[in-house]
């Protein structure tokens, strides 16, 4: 390998060296380990028994056969914490004392960390507790790429960047099945919005598809050895996820070699024939299509016994691979475990992300702050709950004041706590109240008078989880119930504002960045939420997330709001499709509205950076109570791989933890392309006054397009400028080289 040494401002031309270089050796999928015995198994099955496995049998399960000794399948809902145990056939909790879960922050909080290390650790927490409860798929990660600010889902998918959200979910993805569980990969695919999710139908390029919104799914599957992956509900160029060739069979299976089950979402499917032969393999929770209509479709000939041993082989593969749990071993002890306590509260303190500290009004120093103004709903509200969708019911989980008021406890400092602003609740909700309101006059008045005898204001404003919700995006990212409004009137009466922003989406913070000399994201941050917070507003830990989307200056600013191409106009008022399930209503979706992908490649970051418009807080922002400095860049090459050696000084008084990002920029290119991408990224710990290094390894193929005239990927030639920085924004350290 060839290597150059570039000082912080080296603007040399490099020539990638040609050297040789072994190709590594693809691993095997383990699921491929049982196909002998799977035959075996497959030729003593009546074709009932094999129809049988096809579809749900329980709410969250699906049958195996028991005279062969084939376990049923059991599902755990959902990617962020263990779902508590149902009734078999409905909704309704079943009432076990052992199945209180560690509630884990969620996907945006995961992605803020940046971290690959806590990705695994993740993985593994959700298989352990799944284990413990006899479960043997997670239903999830949920990979999606966060395309719209407003998206309702957002807080429980990673990152607008698909790089990022490959790293994340190939580790998480390995880090549950190297623990025995199952992950199922979700939603496959383009499932960008909430909104008319049921029935909108995506149109999107090719090289978009294959650039911005598949990669996770793909590492996922080639480098994680994924065993499940979820169709999502919505349609991809006119055919159902469900039921789509081009997504399951020629790309899922066909080019990336998936050996595992595709399931549906709950009351996805819409057709027998179709769907079971373009690639579905689960119809969930129902039998409506994978029941007795398949059976009749087996015996009129419409569907060959063929395809229907492929279906159950596929099954039988992870299910001979994921070793069920007996019954009489699950849920016998409590399901959260401060093993995996411990987990949720290292990512909650290294996904806080610090968009602001003015004055250095952060760390809280206890000698010059005696009182202490806790304000918001959000200080006391839990977020583990909420909304439509998967939750989790958490054994315990500490809101924000809990923790500030722990941490704080002995230190001569003054704490109190109001309201200020009303809940948006479930009631408000389901009745289609806009949670957009005025403030309310009496909570002001008790929050403007505590802060007006208070020496520091810490104002906990942002969303909770009926604001976001699954089944329906937000129509706005103004901060709700009046908080903007609040926010004037405390800053009128005490400057010193440290606002914590809970939330799981972008907000709009224009009102906040005029208002608070500090602002933290605080996301919905798990069981340890309030904990980490605290230990990050003492100092006892220095913050190092990292945002895993761009803050735009106003929501019309982001790509499809100002394409006009969302919100769509509705047909007509259908509902959701998962809540129609829920509710035992009429599930089936009429024509819905196309989704018109036209920002293409220019999604978050891309679009903003490309089409030079100003953000408040750009992606990969996050600030310290330290500073680093960016000394010097190394760099190795070969055929297959760019690696880049960054060294770092902490010159600050705290221990801290950088995360350093690489970007590249193609500036003579031939075909259009964003003026910059994220290709890699590592974080480092490094103490007061220390200097350290980090390695980022760049694969060559990751700085390839997607050709659609050749339908393949291509390595352009030419100049390659490599960014080294602390944000998509902040480059710290440049060179050149030409392939």
């Amino acid at each position: 390998m060839k290597r150059i040494s570039l000082l912080t401002v080296a603007s040399g031309i490099i020539v990638l060296a040609a050297c040789t270089a072994e190709k590594p050796v693809e691993k095997k999928s383990l699921l491929l380990q049982h196909e002998d015995e799977i035959t075996e198994l497959i030729s003593q099955m009546t074709l009932e028994e094999k129809v049988n496995m096809l579809h749900g049998k329980n709410m969250f399960s699906s049958a195996g056969v028991e005279r062969l000794g084939i376990a049923d399948m059991q599902y755990a809902d959902g990617p962020f914490g263990i779902r508590e145990e149902m009734e078999p056939h409905s909704w309704n909790s079943l009432g076990l004392t052992t199945d209180s879960a560690t509630f884990y922050p969620t996907g945006s909080a995961l992605a803020a960390t940046w971290s690959e290390d806590l990705a695994y650790r993740y993985g593994v927490g959700m298989a352990k507790e799944a284990r413990l409860r006899g479960k043997d798929m997670i239903l999830g990660p949920a990979i999606n790429i966060q395309r719209l600010p407003t998206g309702g889902r957002t807080y429980e998918y990673l990152s607008e960047d698909p790089l990022l959200s490959a790293a994340l979910s190939v580790k998480y993805t390995l880090g549950a099945q190297d623990n025995g569980a199952a992950v199922c990969l979700k939603h496959y695919a383009l499932n960008n919005q909430e909104d008319a999710r049921g029935s909108v139908n995506v149109k999107v390029s090719q090289r978009a598809m294959r650039e911005i919104y598949l990669p996770p799914f793909e590492a996922a599957v080639k480098e994680g050895d994924a065993y499940g992956v979820m169709a999502a509900y919505n349609k991809v160029e006119g055919d159902w996820c469900s039921e789509n060739d081009m997504l399951l069979n020629r790309i899922l299976r066909d080019e990336w070699g998936f050996r595992g089950i595709v399931i549906s979402d709950w009351g996805g499917v819409h057709s027998t024939v179709k769907a079971l032969q373009n690639g579905l393999n689960v119809e969930m929770p129902g039998s409506r299509y994978f029941g007795q209509a398949l059976l009749d479709s087996v015996k009129s000939g419409a569907v060959s016994d063929s395809i229907i041993d492929i279906r159950v082989r596929e099954i039988l593969r992870v299910r001979l691979t994921v070793k069920p749990v007996p019954e009489a071993e699950a849920n016998q002890v409590m399901t959260s475990q401060p093993e995996q306590q411990q987990i949720a509260y290292d990512i909650a303190k290294r996904s806080i992300v610090l968009l602001k500290n003015e004055n250095k009004l952060l760390p809280i120093q206890a000698e010059k702050v005696k009182s202490i103004a806790v304000i918001g709903d959000n200080a006391v509200r839990t977020q583990a709950l909420g909304g439509v969708g998967a939750g989790v019911k958490a054994l315990y989980e500490v809101t924000p004041l809990a923790g500030i008021t722990k941490q704080f406890e002995g230190s001569g400092i003054t704490i109190k706590w109001a309201q200020g602003y009303a809940e948006y609740s479930k009631r408000d909700r389901e009745s289609r109240v806009s949670p957009y309101t005025n403030a309310d006059p009496k909570l002001m008045d008790e929050a403007v008078s505590l802060a007006k005898e208070s020496d520091l204001v810490i104002f906990v404003g942002g969303n909770n989880r009926e604001v976001e919700t699954e089944g329906r995006d937000r129509n706005a990212i103004t901060l709700p119930m009046g908080q903007d409004e609040l926010l004037k009137a405390l800053s009128a009466v005490n400057p010193n504002i440290v606002t914590v922003i809970v939330s799981g989406a972008p907000v709009d913070l224009r009102v906040v960045q005029e208002t608070s000399p500090a602002i933290l994201m605080s996301w919905f941050n798990g069981s340890e939420g309030g904990t980490a917070l605290a230990d990050v507003l003492s100092g006892e830990i220095s913050p190092s997330g990292k945002l895993p989307f761009t803050l735009p200056i106003r929501l019309e600013d982001s790509p499809a709001y100002s394409l006009n191409v969302y919100p769509q106009e509705m047909p007509q008022r259908q509902g959701d499709i998962f809540t129609n399930l829920v509710n035992r209503r009429n599930a089936a979706q009429l024509g819905g509205p196309d989704a018109e992908y036209a920002e293409d490649i220019f999604v978050g970051y891309r679009w903003f950076d490309t089409k030079e418009v100003p953000v408040l807080y750009p992606f990969g922002h996050g600030l310290s109570y330290s500073y680093f400095n960016y000394l010097n860049l190394e760099v190795d090459m070969d055929d297959d791989n760019l690696v880049a050696e960054v060294k770092l000084r902490n010159t600050g008084k705290y221990d801290g933890e950088e995360v350093v990002q690489l970007y590249v920029r193609r500036p003579d290119s031939k075909i259009e392309r964003p003026l910059q991408e994220l290709k890699g990224f590592q974080r480092i710990h490094l103490q007061a006054g220390e200097t350290g290094s980090v390695k980022i390894q760049v694969p060559m193929k990751h700085l390839r397009h997607w050709d659609e005239a050749a339908w393949d990927w291509q390595l352009e030639p030419g100049t390659v400028e490599i960014i080294v920085g602390s944000s998509s924004k902040d480059g710290r350290i440049q060179m050149e080289t030409e392939i």
